[in-house]
């Protein structure tokens, strides 16, 4: 068999595959990606941060997520659960996507800007706010630095 006849069969098989796959769409997805997260936190103190999330895309090229969790942290010879919600901003939809977020909790607003490799690692750095202080309990205010890992669970490519 000479290339031509390859190549005519080939193209024959492939245009086969292409009219099967026009009848068998993929599956629709729910628009939404959640899972887990889990992070470390510095403001006033350090923080183990875990949380659920979900993720939706407004359009092609920004994402939003919003969460809710907790944060445990060992102050005053005791541990203590403080919880917190949070919304967060993807602008672009790069490798590296720039981010804003506002974190919420019953002592302290936080504004953040970071960078996230594809909404999976999230390296954040702010300034918290003081809106309550927890009795026997330091103020949580200033600088926070964060890093977060986000787990998808129902991630799909299609």
């Amino acid at each position: 068999m000479n290339i031509k006849g390859f190549a005519f069969i080939l193209i024959g098989v492939l245009s086969c595959l292409s009219v099967a796959a026009q009848k068998n769409p993929l599956p629709a997805h729910n628009n939404w990606i959640f899972g887990p997260s889990i992070g470390y936190q510095y403001q006033s103190g350090s923080f183990l941060k875990a949380s659920a999330w979900g993720l939706f895309a407004p359009n092609e090229s920004q994402y939003m997520k919003i969460d809710a969790g907790a944060n445990f942290t060992w102050m005053g010879g005791k541990t203590t659960v403080i919880p917190e919600v949070g919304f967060t901003y993807y602008v672009n939809d790069f490798v590296l996507l720039p981010f804003v977020k506002a974190e919420l909790t019953p002592y302290t607003v936080t504004p953040k800007v970071g960078l996230s490799l594809f909404s999976l690692i999230d390296l954040g750095v702010g300034y918290g706010f003081d809106i309550n202080t927890k009795k026997d309990f330091k103020q949580i205010k200033g600088v926070n630095l964060s890093l977060g890992v986000n787990i998808p669970l129902n991630f799909h490519l299609y």
